[in-house]
């Protein structure tokens, strides 16, 4: 079971190493989710001196005021012998034998974070000790509450100091060690008045009472400690520090130990509960209930790791790799995602993706509404007709059928379909194509000159497809259907005598019967449109885009620097910052998950 608390503190100090000490960011946390015992007290309750006799160690800076400015995370180690030292997470290669040299080197790194003020900072200290007279625990001493404050602090470190702690112990996986000084009225305790907020029915809180050798002759804390006075669902444990005056003779804590055990034993208010006072018993009953406590916790602890690592992952794959600093690393980057915007512009028009019915509709709906629509009447009135069958008669009248009027008023048809034929070339995808690619949310630069390539690609596809497309409506106007022209002699036999007056034969009956024969033409070569138009679009720019799209992009990134292609690399700073902490905090997870495996629990 030792070993359970030893996981812990392996975990608490990659926590700590990487950034994680339970603060509230937008990072998952696996502080939060271990168990852990945080001491709670007012100045000059004590709290310094039952650590330290826990410990069996001078260590703690000691003075007026506000001593303890940052949490000190401490954690014991119990060795089978050798001589006991202390260790620091940011001192990791140098070990402390002198305990003096450890308590000025607590004040000199709390002053590193704080600098030399009295201000206070949540960033945690972590002080590992190894002895052979400690049992395996682990507990975090904040900073001790107070009700006023001192030169050289702001007027908010009363509530600061008060915030902070909430903050550590409302967390569910806390316990609380709650110290009251026995010679002041327990409802005037800060401790049990702030453990009392965040754990109203004591499940989670251990009281313990002090100075219970200076209350008042003729007071004792019978009732505290027997639960009558102030329940809770753990008995209560009184101590008995130093004295100033022991600490000022340097008694060691091997005798005050011996004094403490002696003063209990002897107490006619005491001794029937002798067994369960004291630091000694006090570290041992916090030490075998935090193992049953992280029993418990670890089959949620890795429930959570596992969920924890698996979005970590996932994330950090949405955010993609860091980038490279070579030029062929940085433009393999570049081509990589210039490709996955590819494919996804591919998928659009392939209906994989939504987008490419757009085009679909065009051709389907648009264009043959758009002809549909067209209005013939100006050019095909009979005041038009007229006018056009006779300046293409010239000085000669025709004979048989106005060929050269016809192919007039044919062209002058057909030109008006120009306007629906080039509309329908209009269509793209690249803004919604550019959208879905992920890996250019990454770098703003690049999303821009791949979107400008792409456009541009786009927009020479589309000259080219108007280009075929207008073709085709000109092929209409530059050669007549044959078979149109054979059965003209024979319409205009059913329409009268051909030899009649040139100006009988412009009578209004005749031409409204070329205006009707025209629109059958006109309609007949429209009906054709509509299927050759879709496949000079399709040939044109949909073919060449699904082709060759970035062609031109890529021939230009092969001249680039590698300055220059570090300019299209200019990821968002806050998303490299991202994606550096959740790596991070990924090593974590998973030296956790490491940790725990080769830890034998149940």
């Amino acid at each position: 079971m030792e070993n359970l608390i030893s996981l812990v503190n392996k975990l608490q100090r990659a926590c700590t190493a990487l950034g994680d000490h339970g603060e509230a960011t937008s990072l998952p946390t696996l502080w939060d989710s271990l168990p852990s015992i945080a001491v709670v007290g007012g100045q000059s309750s004590g709290k310094s001196s039952v650590l330290e006799s826990v410990v069996g160690k001078d260590f703690l800076p000691r003075g007026s005021g506000i001593v303890t400015r940052r949490p000190l995370v401490l954690q014991l180690h119990k060795i089978d012998q050798g001589k006991e030292y202390a260790e620091f997470l940011h001192l990791p290669s140098k070990k402390f034998y002198d305990f003096v040299a450890v308590r000025k080197e607590i004040s000199d790194e709390t002053d590193r974070e704080t600098g030399q003020t009295k201000q206070i900072s949540s960033v945690p200290i972590h002080l590992s000790i190894y002895s052979p007279n400690v049992v395996n625990l682990t507990l975090v001493d904040l900073p001790g509450l107070t009700k006023v404050a001192v030169d050289g602090q702001s007027e908010s470190i009363v509530q600061d100091i008060e915030n902070m702690v909430r903050a550590y112990i409302q967390k569910p996986n806390c316990i609380i060690l709650a110290i009251s000084p026995a010679n002041q009225d327990l409802a005037t305790s800060d401790a049990i008045r702030i453990s009392r907020e965040v754990d109203p029915t004591g499940e989670r809180t251990f009281g313990v009472l002090t100075k219970i050798d200076l209350m008042d002759k003729g007071t004792d804390a019978v009732d505290i400690l027997e639960g009558k006075s102030y329940r809770l669902k753990f008995p209560w444990v009184g101590v008995v520090n130093r004295s100033q005056q022991d600490i000022n003779k340097r008694v060691d804590m091997t005798s005050a130990r011996g004094k403490e055990r002696e003063y209990f034993s002897n107490s006619r208010e005491y001794k029937h509960m002798a067994s369960r006072m004291g630091s000694e018993y006090l570290a041992k009953m916090l030490s075998k209930h935090l193992e049953g406590v992280i029993k418990s916790r670890i089959p949620g602890i890795q429930s959570l790791i596992s969920k924890t690592v698996a979005d970590l992952e996932a994330e950090l794959s949405h955010l993609g790799k860091p980038i490279s600093v070579d030029a062929g690393g940085k433009l393999l980057v570049i081509m990589d995602i210039c490709r996955a915007f590819d494919q996804i512009y591919k998928e659009h028009l392939d209906g994989m993706r939504s987008g490419g019915n757009k085009i679909y509709h065009v051709f389907e709906s648009q264009l043959p509404s758009a002809l549909k629509k067209l209005q013939f009447d100006k050019q095909l009135s009979p005041e038009n007709i007229k006018k056009l069958i006779t300046e293409a008669d010239g000085y000669q009248p025709h004979l048989i059928a106005p060929e050269q009027g016809y192919r007039h008023i044919i062209e002058s048809s057909l030109v008006t379909i120009k306007g629906p034929a080039e509309a329908s070339v209009n269509a793209e995808l690249v803004r919604k194509a550019i959208s879905e690619t992920m890996e250019l949310k990454q770098y703003p630069s690049l999303r821009k000159e791949v979107e400008r390539a792409a456009n541009e690609s786009l927009e020479r596809m589309k000259a080219e497809s108007k280009k075929a497309t207008l073709m085709l409506v000109d092929m209409e106007c530059c050669y007549l259907t044959v078979d149109f022209f054979r059965k003209l002699p024979q319409d205009m036999e059913k329409g009268g005598n051909p030899t009649q007056s040139i100006f009988d034969r412009y009578n209004e009956i005749y031409l409204r019967r070329i205006g009707t024969t025209v629109l059958q033409y006109v309609n007949m070569v429209l009906s054709g449109l509509v299927n050759s138009v879709p496949k000079s679009v399709v040939h044109c720019q949909v073919r060449e885009a699904k082709r060759s799209l970035l062609d031109c992009f890529f021939a230009e990134l092969g001249q680039k620097t590698v300055s220059q292609l570090s300019k299209l690399l200019d990821e968002d700073p806050a998303m490299m910052e991202r994606r550096s902490s959740l790596a991070k905090r990924l090593e974590l997870y998973k030296s956790a998950q490491m940790e725990i495996s080769g830890v034998s629990w149940r």
